[in-house]
């Protein structure tokens, strides 16, 4: 049960994201822009969602602060 609603909380944040991108025309983040101009937005806040979730594993996993690339 905890998953699912980390899950939800991700999706909604990438569907916040994903407005904010659309609202601005376009993202520094080319994979981002190139995603949303090619799948509908929540198909995009979905990939964004599992995206940022295979991050937060990898940092917890590895004990590591995220760091910008």
């Amino acid at each position: 049960m905890g998953q699912t609603d980390i899950r939800r909380l991700l999706i909604v944040g990438a569907m916040s994201v994903i407005r904010w991108v659309v609202r601005r025309g376009g993202s520094a983040n080319r994979w981002l822009a190139a995603l949303v101009a090619r799948k509908p937005k929540m198909v995009a806040a979905v990939a964004l969602a599992n995206k940022m979730a295979r991050m937060i594993w990898a940092l917890s996993t590895k004990k590591e602060n995220y760091r910008m690339a």
